[in-house]
């Protein structure tokens, strides 16, 4: 009998509402616009309509291949030159 009580009392009550109402921002449309001039659509919890970045996958170098590896004192040719690259 003891052990019922317990169960019932650390268990919320079927028929109460247990989760929360209202607690997921609103999810709209938004139109990005990079510094390059490329502009895009996508989804976004920002109250704004717009938002304005700085790099896009079109102009940073690491998505067009433009990617410089910048060399200190070296150590690059020295790391091809060890493991023969």
């Amino acid at each position: 009998m003891m052990r019922d009580q317990v169960k019932d009392s650390a268990c919320p009550a079927k028929s109460e509402n247990t989760m929360k109402q209202d607690t997921h921002p609103q999810y709209n449309e938004v139109s990005v616009t990079c510094s390059c001039g490329n502009e895009f659509k996508t989804n976004s919890t920002l109250g704004n309509t717009e938002l304005h970045i700085e790099s896009c996958s079109d102009c940073h170098p690491f998505y067009t291949g433009k990617q410089r590896i910048v060399d200190t004192a070296g150590r690059v040719d020295k790391f091809n030159k060890r493991y023969q690259r």
